[in-house]
């Protein structure tokens, strides 16, 4: 990304708001892929962040003039299943209550767009799209070149690899899922109880959307009422992000 990546949008432009819910109702697709990112050993992504608006007006503050708004992006993101949180990216114009480098968080509802790229292909950018989609030729030329990035036909926004529907299982949980069962042989122990912040792997792949793994885990007695360590329920988790097929298959393990 270069150093400049604030906008500012209309709070009543339709088109902007319809961009910012379906960034919201895909993020499933982003957290997915930034779960597995998380576990490769070579990392495949060459960058993943979420915007979000930022405002020196507390929350709920009463203003005689509107706020100013700006919209930035974050990085190095971490989802507990409530709370997005990361590195602000961007050096704000005119906030004084952030700054450039900060650890900031959002609630999904909060979030106005996300983004990845493998090389210099993007995913996402739903607001990015929208702006390059009412730019002319030339301008969308000048604008993918300072992103460094090809983000494609702004009326068709990949959401993950490949021509495969988004909703297929991910290509490394159909890989993964053999290996895991020899893990499970090896230390099931381990793999099966929580870390430091309550989460087990099934947590993780519960709310990562991971299928095939889901379905291993509770072969090998993951528990489908087991509690995070901020109080979520694998079926909570899977719900949350909108995995029918998990969630489906935790009602029939005796979820609740």
């Amino acid at each position: 990304m270069s150093e400049s990546k604030i906008f500012y949008f209309d709070g009543d432009d339709p088109e902007m708001l319809e961009a910012y819910e379906k960034a919201r109702g895909t993020f499933r697709y982003f957290w997915r892929e930034l779960t597995w990112e998380y576990r490769r050993i070579i990392p495949a992504l060459s960058m993943s962040a979420v915007k979000a608006a930022f405002s020196d007006t507390k929350p709920g503050k009463a203003s005689k003039t509107k706020p100013a708004v700006e919209q930035m992006w974050f990085s190095d993101i971490f989802f507990d299943g409530e709370t997005i949180t990361g590195q602000l990216l961007n050096s704000p114009n005119n906030l004084k209550s952030v700054k450039e480098g900060d650890q900031v968080s959002r609630t999904l509802d909060e979030i106005s767009d996300w983004l990845y790229s493998d090389g210099d292909q993007a995913y996402g950018g739903f607001t990015v799209n929208l702006m390059r989609s009412r730019m002319n030729k030339k301008e969308r030329k000048q604008h993918d070149d300072a992103w460094g990035l090809d983000f494609g036909d702004p009326n068709e926004i990949r959401l993950v690899f490949g021509d495969h529907d988004p909703d297929d299982e991910h290509p490394m949980s159909v890989n993964m899922a053999e290996a895991l069962q020899e893990q499970l042989k090896e230390n099931r122990k381990a793999i099966l109880s929580p870390d430091e912040n309550g989460w087990t792997t099934f947590h993780s792949m519960c709310l990562g959307g991971s299928l095939d793994c889901v379905k291993v885990l509770l072969k090998a007695g993951a528990d489908p009422n087991e509690k995070t360590g901020n109080g979520f329920t694998p079926l909570q988790l899977a719900r949350k992000m909108g995995w029918e097929q998990i969630a489906a298959l935790l009602l029939k393990h005796g979820a609740k």
